[in-house]
């Protein structure tokens, strides 16, 4: 085999660092391409995340080498040495499916890596950077990852604050197509939980704020409405889901706005979450009949719960991992054997050709039949067990324990040109 992978990730770096060994979109097929012109690099694929940046490649190039290459290419004086992992051979095939499957990331089963690496496979695909090896090795990734997420519970459960916001929210409105959001704030956690409800298909989704240019800024993103706080009351009673997260020190949502909500909608019910602290949303709110109200300890429960169930998926998925693994290699040094199993048959077919020749030539001199057939026997026997012997005592004593298939290859190519 020869893959490889070189890779700086959230284990090994801080963020401060992995920023400068990442790579913008807009310069990677560049370096792709420049990488290929490197001695050693047949093949690559570059994986540029916010949480890693790796290189895979077949070839004989070093990881000392690709190290180089990488500081080189960022321009930077960097000291990767202590940051960087290079994995070769099986262990490279393991930390790829690991990787795709979300057993490698900091959120662990997240299912975003695995459209994160089929996006980087797809880039060097069409910037033609891939060949048969690496080929074969990210469709096998990608298969691995399927299975683990169709056989284990890995990825079934929310593990985020925002995550889990949305995962109540489908608890209890199963179509969130025909709902209405209005999220308080602006903040880091607001921008991710908006994010989420945009990808689960919300119908509207309002972002309040006392500060109007960021609402906007995120509305637009979002393709939402962007208000300021002095049309919450209106806001509130036209929302179907609320999701609040300000740095307001009072509540901004009280028993009376919320009751005067639910006779303006008839009491249709409103979903809330208040991922505030302090908190946003009044608990008395709670109170109402058709007011459904989570806190940030309620849903941190959940996450808590929920990272303790992937954490025993974790374990089956890594089984998993396991036998595709063993099986990708099986079949790989399987085809790899193809070449030598056919030289070695071209070479044994020349062999009882120049055999037999020589018995029949015995025959015409008069030799007794069963002189010739014992010298038939013995000659094939030890002619054809020659090749394959010395193949196995090179693999035997090899320092690096080459395959048997590589070092009969070897031989053959070797007794052929003689």
């Amino acid at each position: 085999m020869a893959f490889n992978i070189l890779g700086i990730n959230h284990k090994t770096a801080p963020v401060s660092l992995r920023e400068k060994v990442a790579f913008n979109p807009d310069r990677l097929v560049a370096a792709l391409r420049t990488l290929r012109q490197e001695t050693g690099v047949a093949e690559v694929v570059i994986l540029s995340t916010c949480n890693r940046t790796e290189v895979y490649w077949a070839g004989s190039a070093s990881g000392a080498e690709l190290s180089q290459w990488l500081e080189r290419h960022h321009g930077n004086d960097l000291d990767l040495a202590s940051s960087l992992y290079v994995h070769r051979e099986q262990r490279a095939v393991e930390h790829a499916f690991s990787v795709a499957s979300g057993l490698d990331s900091m959120v662990l089963g997240e299912a975003q890596i695995l459209g994160q690496l089929k996006d980087a496979y797809r880039v060097a695909q069409e910037t033609g950077s891939t060949g048969p090896t690496l080929n074969k090795l990210f469709q096998a990734a990608f298969s691995a990852a399927k299975r683990v997420r169709s056989e284990t519970q890995i990825g079934a459960n929310a593990v985020s604050l925002a995550s889990a916001t949305v995962k109540l929210a489908r608890r209890m409105y199963s179509d969130l197509s025909t709902q209405n959001a209005l999220l308080i704030g602006a903040g880091e956690m607001v921008a991710l939980t908006a994010r989420h409800f945009a990808a689960a298909g919300i119908k509207r989704m309002v972002i309040a704020n006392r500060t109007l240019s960021r609402a906007q800024t995120l509305a637009v993103e979002l393709k939402g409405y962007a208000v300021d706080l002095g049309q919450l009351p209106k806001e509130l009673a036209e929302a179907d889901i609320v999701v609040s997260c300000t740095a307001s020190p009072e509540p901004l949502i009280g028993r009376s706005a919320a009751a005067a909500a639910l006779r303006t909608r008839r009491h249709r019910p409103i979903f809330m979450v208040d991922l505030a602290v302090p908190r946003d949303i009044d608990p008395a709110v709670a109170e109402l009949e058709d007011i459904y109200l989570f806190s940030i300890d309620d849903l941190q429960q959940l996450v808590d719960e929920n990272r303790q169930s992937r954490e025993v998926a974790a374990g089956g998925a890594r089984l998993l991992i396991e036998e595709e693994v063993a099986r990708f290699v099986v079949e790989f040094r399987a085809k790899e054997a193809g070449p030598a199993i056919r030289a070695l048959r071209q070479q044994s077919d020349a062999i009882r050709v120049q055999t037999l020749e020589q018995a029949r030539r015995l025959l015409l001199a008069g030799k007794p039949a069963d002189e010739v057939l014992e010298y038939l026997a013995n000659t094939l026997t030890n002619r054809l067990l020659h090749t394959p012997i010395q193949a196995l005592k090179a693999a035997s004593e090899s320092v690096d324990k080459a395959p048997a298939a590589a070092a009969t290859r070897e031989t053959v190519g070797e007794r052929s040109r003689q």
